[in-house]
């Protein structure tokens, strides 16, 4: 992993990194080693305090480009939107997108079916 750009950001209270990763001859780097090679490159960097924004692999290069964030502290990383939280496993109470279906959605479901019993 290359560290292109790296900005500090007071306002937020963190630091955005921009990155690229040449990976011949294997799979796209996964998000699990993205946070690794993170947390190696960025001095004070914790695994529970770095989210991957972004991560791009052009079709037929092992070029993998993206952006990451480092917060200072677990307060503020916990103002990034529940979806990219539930991504980290970062937030308990981050709602999961698929729901259980209902009894009614059943019958309902069985009634535009048009089957009869």
């Amino acid at each position: 992993m290359e560290i292109i750009d790296r900005k500090e950001n007071s306002i937020l209270n963190r630091v955005e990194l921009s990155w690229q990763w040449r990976h011949m001859g294997s799979a796209t780097p996964t998000r699990a080693q993205i946070i690794d090679a993170v947390v190696k490159m960025e001095p004070g960097a914790t695994k529970d305090r770095v989210i991957v924004k972004s991560v791009n692999t052009r079709f037929g290069q092992p070029l993998t480009t993206g952006n990451a964030l480092v917060y200072a502290d677990r307060a503020d990383l916990e103002k990034e939107p529940k979806y990219i939280l539930s991504r980290h496993g970062g937030s308990d109470d981050a709602e999961s997108p698929v729901e259980a279906p209902s009894a009614e959605g059943d019958e309902e479901a069985a009634e535009i079916a048009g089957g009869e019993e």
